[in-house]
Order: structure tokens, then C-alpha cells, then sequence
């Protein structure tokens, strides 16, 4: 299939069309980010392998859409970029930081439609239910407070409070994405997942410690496993996007031959 047979293709960045692939990844990028975050991925997956990575209102290929500040709005809106490429090829589901979020409940919709993906993978993210009492909402701080905050969790983008213009449209795109994220409140009674999921996550990242990430287990009833690797919250940026790709591919194929029907 060629992305001129799917009518969204512009949302998203495909570095590597494959017409009939085996799998098909879709990954969400964290807040104030976009897809190109994710482009290491395709230099070390299977050949056979369809990228696809999605870029929300307010960046990327959507700059010139207003950000959503409602996870409810953000949810939708994947789903329907990504309802197209659903067309029986096995789908995996990557998002880290806000992007696990968004991964999550792309998959639970995905699944009420009876369309459920064979893996879905989560980052650098504490579990819906987790919460840490008292603490600041990001999305409340100050431009200088909120910077300091970035700049310390990495991931930013080089020398951004050089370019005033920029600086205000990325501090636009955050805060509408953090919004989304502090006030994102899943019901607590809901079913758990149905299909496998994975939690990665830093040894020293301090927004989603290790030791809080076990609560990722309730949200789903079907294989869970978890993989943390050397650093903080972007612990995959730079040369660990190769160790981070290779744990990725080996969980999503052990979720496919678990999954895959026997033949006599």
C-alpha cells in the first residue's frame, strides 16, 4: 500500500514507506515535541518494518493548527489520524512522556473498535493511577520556572530562548500539552487493557522512577513486562536509540509469536 492510498498521510512523518509491511509502528512524541524526536527509530528496525510517526496540532507538519489542551481532544484526534493505516496489518503503538499517554488510550480506543493493536509501549511516564500528592501542575508555572524545568529534564531544543519568536510558540505548544497532561484524570473503574504492554523508563529519571512505574501493571490484563535503561528522563536520545529500538523489537515480536495462531 503507498501513503497516497491513506487520505491523513501528511500528519505523519514516514522516513521509510514499506507498501507491504509485517508490522506497522506508530509513535506519539512527548509534550512540546513532535515526530521528529522518533526518526532515529527507523536506522534500526526490521526492514520489513512501517514507521509512522504522528505529529499533533501545533508542530511539525500541524504548525499552523492551534495545540489541544484536552487529553480528550488529543486521544481523538490520534485515533482518527490512525484509524486509516488500520487495515490488518499488526500495529504497535510507542509513545513516551505524554506519548505514553496518548499511546494508551489510542489503544483502548483502538480495542473498542475491535481493533486492538498487538503491542503497545510506554516511556518515561508514571502510571494513569499514580499521582504524587501536593505536587505543582507544570502547566502553572511561570515562562522562567517552566524553562528551568524543561532545560533540567533535557530534551529541549539547542539555544530555543535565542530565537524569541520560536521560544513563544514552543512555550505556546507546551503549556497547551501540559495542560492536557495535568488535567488528565482516566476513570479509576475501567477495564484494563486487553493486548500486551511494555513500560520503559531511565534508572535516574525523576518523573517516572522505576519505583513508581509497577502501577503500569493494572492497565492491562493481557502480557506485561518492563525494560529500564542508564539515565534520566530522554534516556534514549543520542546512540541509546539503538539499545532502546532493539528492546522495542524484541517485546513487539514476543507479543506477535505468542499471539501468532499455530499451524499443524
Amino acid at each position: 500500500m503507498t501513503s497516497g492510498a491513506h487520505g491523513l498521510t501528511s500528519v505523519f512523518h514516514r522516513p521509510r514507506p514499506v507498501d507491504a509491511p509485517a508490522l506497522r509502528l506508530i509513535g506519539f512524541h512527548h509534550a512540546g515535541g513532535s515526530a521528529a524526536v522518533y526518526r532515529p527509530l527507523v536506522h534500526h528496525l526490521p526492514d520489513d518494518w512501517d514507521l509512522l510517526l504522528l505529529d499533533l496540532p501545533g508542530r511539525g507538519r500541524r504548525a499552523g493548527q492551534a495545540p489541544l489542551d484536552a487529553m480528550t481532544d488529543v486521544v481523538a484526534t490520534a485515533v482518527a489520524d490512525v484509524l486509516p493505516w488500520v487495515d490488518g496489518t499488526p500495529l504497535a503503538l510507542f509513545g513516551h512522556s505524554m506519548g505514553a499517554i496518548v499511546a494508551l488510550e489510542t489503544a483502548r480506543s483502538l480495542e473498542g473498535l475491535d481493533r486492538a493493536p498487538v503491542w503497545t509501549g510506554v516511556s518515561g511516564r508514571v502510571a494513569p493511577r499514580f499521582s504524587r500528592p501536593g505536587e505543582t501542575p507544570l502547566s502553572t508555572l511561570d515562562d522562567e520556572a517552566l524553562l528551568r524545568v524543561l532545560h533540567g529534564l533535557g530534551g529541549m531544543p539547542e539555544r530555543i530562548t535565542e530565537a524569541p519568536d520560536f521560544l513563544e510558540r514552543f512555550l505556546r505548544v507546551v503549556r497547551a500539552d501540559l495542560t492536557a497532561v495535568d488535567h488528565y484524570r482516566p476513570d479509576p473503574s475501567r477495564s484494563p487493557l486487553r493486548s500486551p504492554l511494555t513500560v520503559f523508563g531511565g534508572t535516574q529519571d525523576a518523573w517516572a522512577p522505576p519505583s513508581a512505574m509497577h502501577l503500569w501493571r493494572r492497565e492491562t490484563a493481557c502480557r506485561y513486562a518492563q525494560r529500564f535503561f542508564p539515565g534520566g528522563h530522554f534516556y534514549f536520545l543520542g546512540e541509546h536509540f539503538r539499545v532502546l529500538t532493539h528492546q522495542l523489537v524484541r517485546h513487539v515480536d514476543a507479543c506477535r509469536t505468542a499471539t501468532a495462531p499455530h499451524v499443524a
